[in-house]
């Protein structure tokens, strides 16, 4: 009896956790229309939209998201990338003049595209579009891709432009703020994105134009070898965070002295 006794007490105590109200048990028998509109409603979970079972990024999730793709860029996934590049930046470094004095030298107007294939307006505007067209359409892998595209282009050009100020790195044409290159990063942050969307024979590709605008900074003496190599590396970690994420490690930091720049890492712990 006493077993009995305590089921049933068990039973009565799931029940009130789980019902805290009387309305509780008329949920089990809801009328037909009441569940029909309870399908038809649509839902929000992790700043998704969820409609007949398909589920597209919300109107804001891009710009919201962009805050956090910030702080997880420092991560060890993106480490060795960011090694990489910053050595690739120094070996370049010592063949900057030359390199950008042969580049400029080359008479062919086929790189002056670049400008403007790697130029906010284009990239955003491209990246805008497919999030705008995967809406209208209900197809939410199109607008997956074009939020992703901003928001990975959004930190790229909020990286480079923190340490553009930072090193304050004079052009070849003698103006400001050439380290690193903003239209390289872009372009490869954009080129990363297609690639985890859509595979190498979209990344291929994608990868082959935005070398293109970083030949094409080059040449128009806009930036030197080292600027469109470190701009490359930050693309790419850019797309990465987006598309694959990490764990937040260290801290980025910009740094500036009379002979140039560079980058100082902060060790976080575990988290």
């Amino acid at each position: 009896m006493t077993s009995t006794f305590s089921s049933r007490a068990l039973a009565l105590c799931l029940t009130a956790a789980l019902c805290p109200s009387a309305a509780c048990p008329s949920a089990a028998v809801a009328s037909p229309q009441e569940v029909a509109l309870q399908d038809e409603a649509p839902l929000v979970t992790s700043g998704f939209l969820i409609a007949g079972g398909r589920d597209q990024p919300s109107l804001l999730k891009p710009f919201v998201d962009g805050l956090a793709d910030l702080r997880r860029l420092p991560s060890w996934s993106n480490a060795g990338w960011l090694v990489a590049g910053a050595m690739l930046a120094v070996a370049a470094r010592p063949v900057d003049d030359s390199s950008s004095r042969t580049f400029s030298a080359a008479r062919t107007s086929t790189l002056e595209p670049g400008a403007v294939v790697g130029g906010t307006p284009l990239e955003m505007g491209a990246a805008f579009a497919a999030y705008a067209v995967g809406r209208a359409t209900d197809k939410p892998r199109v607008a997956r891709l074009g939020a992703d595209l901003i928001r990975a282009q959004v930190v790229a050009e909020i990286v480079t432009t923190g340490i553009k100020r930072t090193v304050r790195r004079s052009r070849p044409d003698d103006t400001n703020f050439s380290f690193p290159s903003g239209h390289t990063a872009v372009s490869f942050a954009s080129a990363t994105v297609l690639q985890q969307h859509l595979g190498w024979k979209v990344g291929v590709p994608a990868y082959a134009v935005a070398s293109y605008v970083a030949a094409s900074r080059v040449h128009a003496k806009r930036h030197y070898l080292s600027d469109v190599a470190f701009g490359a590396t930050i693309g790419i970690m850019a797309g990465r965070t987006v598309t694959i994420g990490g764990e937040h490690k260290f801290l980025v930091t910009p740094t500036a002295n009379v002979g140039g720049g560079g980058i100082a890492l902060t060790w976080l712990g575990r988290r």
